[in-house]
């Protein structure tokens, strides 16, 4: 359709030129094939080539400024970042799901936008996992319940789990590039109207040019309604999926239909990225042909095939009964206490579990996963959740989780911090150092997790001194170990796309045996930290050859070599998607070798799975549901 719409400008483009010659030959007595005759066919290739540019510039243009990711498409239609210190109760509630919902699936905590409409809306934007964002309405807080407000939450989730958001990010370039003409028209159509000297030419070329754009959106609303309206479909299918409970987003989509202002959007913006919204933004004059999203009425219908056809107004309650959101007491106390505060060798597995398993849970999302999120979130000391939720403690928070045991390197690092670090952190990191000191790895790796929105509301400045700190405080024993590296990679994959720009993460490697050398380096680290002698991690080391398939050579290790795993996750990086979560099944295989996961083991399948960006649920290695 893109390529269809390409050539419909470049025709209307030359018909365009083609009548004006005609006008033209017309008042000097020629008839109109006469003046086109005139036209050299160079002049028609040349105009056809021109066509072919603007497009290209046009979208290149675009692509580069919402190259920032998920908050430029935010900011772009009106939306405030909603602090993760606010203590409005709306607000707090929808920090409060998107939370749950972002560690139950692996993925990075994403920042929340409000966007002042009235209208019952909400959407995702991001190149990726690390630099995406949900937006939400003022209306869809005003009107919907937890549970109706968690189904929209999930639907938005499905979007950056699946990948759709890069798609609709993508998209937003490629269609300003075909409606650019008719920008330009509607520009010289203005100009026109203003103009004394030039004012009717400028008017005819710019009607002229608006016309042709016509053309472009035609295709453009073809194209959005294309990739669309089958993702909402999945979105909702997957919300479902993910909170067990039809009724929620069933709900909020029956609201839509029973508000005044339904879904729509007054934001000008709004239009550009109408295919991203929860519902429609915007009314269509072509009705569902040109629709961005299916019906409300078949939405409702594929999650409610028994539903009465009825929409819900604000305040009514729903016809079915609804139950509160579970409280995650069905799935076991990782840390055998409700602080969190034990630090246990081992996390054991279920006998039932097997890679295979593990992997299909990669990027998803499920009621046990939320669950243990809640779990894991409750579990943590007060002072240590809110350090996270606040921008400023948050360094201090991370700085606390990198003083080492040793007393004499602890001094080293503090008086680093007391140097370096903004007036007040080192009191912070003084206050809540014992209370890190009693939190096991997996409770301060989702402390982190809950700390990364909190740490992308810093300025660049700050985010640079925060940055150069934390790498000087894992380097100060001159070694550097499993936590400090993980958490070191989580920190720079979460915060680099938000403060640097987005980066590709589509590789181009197609197999992994194409990267031998460097999965064996990977086997070879993982093998070496969960077994205890050279003959059981080359067992673990060839369960994990195993899975992959591939004859690989053990490499033996000499400690924690991290510029050696960082070589090597660099050059993997570079696999095709799908063929990441191989590689990630062969860890997995290493890792189970001996039936449990360690300390270090879960921590360094975190750091793994997040850099080749299949962000692992942390239920999956570490706890049982009963």
């Amino acid at each position: 359709m893109f390529i269809a719409a390409v050539f419909t400008l470049i025709l209307l483009t030359n018909l365009l030129v083609a009548f004006a010659f005609g006008y033209l030959g017309a008042q000097t007595g020629m008839t109109f094939a006469e003046s086109v005759a005139t036209i050299p066919i160079d002049s028609w290739v040349t105009i056809s080539l021109g066509v072919i540019g603007v497009v290209i510039a046009a979208s290149a243009f675009r692509y580069l400024s919402i190259r920032a990711g998920g908050r430029a498409i935010a900011e772009a239609l009106g939306g405030s970042l909603i602090r993760q210190s606010t203590q409005d109760p709306q607000q707090r509630q929808l920090l409060n799901i998107v939370e749950e919902m972002a560690i139950a699936s692996g993925a990075p905590v994403p920042p929340v936008y409000l966007i002042n409409e009235p209208s019952i809306n909400a959407f995702a934007a991001g190149f990726g996992l690390d630099d995406a964002v949900i937006g939400i309405n003022q209306g869809t807080l005003d009107l919907l319940d937890r549970h109706e407000l968690q189904g929209v939450v999930a639907h938005e989730f499905s979007h950056i789990l699946n990948g759709d958001t890069s798609i609709n990010l993508r998209l937003i370039a490629i269609l300003y590039g075909i409606l650019f003409l008719g920008i330009i028209g509607y520009g010289l159509a203005r100009a026109g109207t203003f103009s004394r000297k030039n004012g009717l030419p400028l008017l005819a070329v710019g009607i002229g040019l608006v016309v042709i754009g016509y053309g472009g959106s035609f295709f453009g609303n073809l194209i959005k309604a294309a990739v669309s309206r089958q993702r909402e479909y999945l979105a909702d299918a997957s919300a479902v999926q993910y909170t067990r409970d039809p009724s929620g987003i069933a709900d909020a989509l029956k609201k839509i239909g029973g508000h005044t202002s339904g879904s729509t959007m007054t934001s000008a913006a709004a239009e550009e990225a109408s295919h991203m919204f929860f519902g429609a933004a915007a009314k269509k004059f072509s009705g569902n042909f040109m629709a961005t999203h299916p019906p409300l009425e078949q939405r409702i219908a594929a999650i409610e095939p028994n539903w009465d056809g009825r929409f819900l107004t604000a305040g009514q309650q729903p016809a079915h009964p609804t139950s509160a959101p579970p409280t995650g007491g069905s799935v076991q106390s990782f840390a055998g206490t409700t602080t969190g505060t034990s630090d246990p060798t081992h996390h054991h597995l279920s006998s039932t579990v097997l890679p295979a398993g593990i992997i299909a849970q990669v990027g998803t999302l499920n009621e046990d996963g939320i669950a243990v999120a809640r779990q894991l979130i409750a579990e943590q000391s007060s002072g240590l959740a809110a350090a996270a939720h606040d921008p400023f403690e948050a360094r201090a928070l991370v700085y606390a989780m990198l003083i080492d045991a040793e007393e004499s390197i602890a001094q080293q690092q503090l008086a680093l911090i007391v140097s370096d670090a903004e007036a007040g952190v080192p009191e912070h990191v003084t206050r809540l150092r014992p209370l890190v000191s009693q939190a096991d790895h997996l409770h301060l790796l989702t402390l982190l997790e809950m700390a990364i929105p909190a740490l992308k509301e810093l300025s660049y400045e700050q985010y640079k001194r925060f940055t150069n700190n934390t790498a000087r405080l894992i380097t100060t024993d001159a070694q550097v170990e499993v936590f400090e590296w993980v958490l070191h990679r989580l920190l720079t994959k979460e915060l680099y796309p938000h403060f640097e720009g987005a980066t590709s993460t589509h590789g181009r490697v197609s197999k992994v045996s194409k990267l031998a050398d460097d999965a064996a380096t990977l086997l070879s680290v993982l093998a070496h930290h969960g077994q205890p002698d050279p003959q059981a991690q080359q067992r673990a080391f060839s369960a994990g050859a195993e899975a992959l398939g591939l004859n690989l050579q053990h490499q033996a290790q000499n400690g924690f070599d991290y510029q050696h795993i960082n070589a090597a996750l660099a050059q993997l990086r570079k696999l095709k998607p799908l063929v990441k979560p191989g590689l990630l099944k062969a860890c997995v295989a290493t890792v189970m070798a001996d039936g449990k996961v360690s300390s270090d083991e879960g921590a360094l399948l975190q750091g793994i799975a997040a850099t080749l960006d299949c962000p692992l649920p942390p239920s999956i290695y570490y706890a049982d549901a009963n």
